[in-house]
């Protein structure tokens, strides 16, 4: 396959040039301006960050590529979608609390926040797969695919099951919905833990399948009648009903590969990631961990793999920080010469598996040019 080309930037500084600036300039590099934004809704997503992390990506720079999109007469938006486990985002009204409580509100870049799968996390695009192995028909959040263009802005840093987060997990997770994410994540369907359930039957209602009974004062799954649509999660009062998390870690990352298919394919899509404040979990952790290489730099392509691809090699010859989780597994396993720094941090986990499936199934290649600007 034909290489992609990957750009890249430091983050050195002039006193002509801030980081925003540069970001703008990277993606004008990279060839950003190709894509027609005129009156264009232009679907930005980021991660707000799960409130008591402090890795999550500064709202600068959602700025830089929000007024990106603006000057060139586009409409855009920043978005992300509820998640799955219980936190400050998992419905809407808290997920825009947690949002504007780190910085991402209309004021501070220039354009407005739009929960992509609605107030539960049951609003949902059912998009087909071509291809896909796992998935035929994702479950999108739907005013993500309303968007006439999409990009991503990813904050790319290790995570405990995929290996690291980078575009593909920013957009196939990301922009899954709450059954969509579910899908991903879970092998089964959903369970109810008992303690916590109070039997008021909020899940009996929204269940359109009958599937959901209460016996005792206390809810129960028919497993054979449920289709795994994730909304007696959402609408749980008190958070009894949840996911098993069950999938293996290599069915996972060809989940999320499948998710991203469906969220790119079929309109203008671009990628920017962020290699700074590397953290060796997800941003959805209330708490950041010490990074684990130093900043790197700023990276963008329209080809979501290659741009993975270019952003982990360039972790993997990165030194370790010291002090950091990474050098405390280094030491615990006496490790002098390893290049795989997501699996020395994580052992469990194959983050190739996520790149080999997006070549698989067409939404690019691992083979990449790396241009310096």
């Amino acid at each position: 396959m034909q290489q992609s080309k990957v750009y890249y930037a430091d983050f050195r500084t002039t006193l002509t040039e801030n980081l925003p600036q540069k970001l703008i300039r990277l993606m004008r590099a990279a060839g950003a301006d190709q894509i027609n934004f005129d009156k264009k809704y232009t679907a930005i997503k980021i991660h707000f960050g799960e409130p008591g992390n402090l890795a999550y990506l500064r709202p600068n720079w959602a700025k830089a590529v929000a007024d990106f999109v603006r000057d060139r007469g586009g409409k855009p938006f920043l978005t992300d979608c509820n998640t799955l486990y219980v936190g400050g985002r998992k419905n809407a009204l808290d997920h825009l609390d947690s949002a504007y409580l780190n910085g991402f509100t209309p004021f501070s870049t220039g354009c407005h926040v739009i929960i992509g799968d609605g107030l539960k996390g049951t609003d949902e695009a059912y998009v087909p797969v071509e291809g896909g192995e796992y998935i035929k028909e994702a479950k999108i959040g739907q005013a993500i695919m309303d968007a006439d263009v999409f990009i991503s802005l990813t904050h790319f840093k290790g995570h405990e099951q995929a290996g690291f987060g980078g575009a593909l997990k920013n957009i196939g997770m990301g922009c899954g919905s709450r059954a969509g994410k579910m899908e991903q994540h879970n092998a089964g369907k959903p369970q109810v833990e008992q303690d916590p359930c109070i039997g008021c039957g909020t899940c009996t209602r929204i269940c359109a399948h009958d599937a959901i009974t209460i016996t005792n004062k206390k809810a129960h799954i028919d497993q054979d009648m449920c289709v795994g649509c994730g909304r007696c999660i959402g609408v749980c009062p008190t958070d009894a009903i949840g996911c098993s998390y069950d999938e293996s870690n290599i069915v996972l990352n060809r989940k999320i590969a499948e998710y991203t298919k469906a969220v790119v394919a079929g309109r203008p899509c671009f990628h920017i990631s962020l290699v700074i404040d590397v953290s060796p979990n997800c941003d959805c952790h209330a708490e950041n961990d010490v990074a684990i290489v130093p900043n790197i730099g700023m990276f963008a392509s329209f080809d979501p793999v290659a741009l993975d691809q270019a952003c982990a090699d360039a972790v993997n010859a990165a030194p370790v920080n010291p002090a950091s989780l990474l050098c405390d597994e280094h030491e615990r396993h006496h490790i002098h010469d390893e290049h795989d720094h997501f699996h020395a941090a994580h052992p469990d986990t194959n983050w190739q598996s996520a790149l080999e499936h997006g070549e698989k199934l067409g939404i690019g290649t691992r083979n990449y040019e790396l241009i310096k600007i």
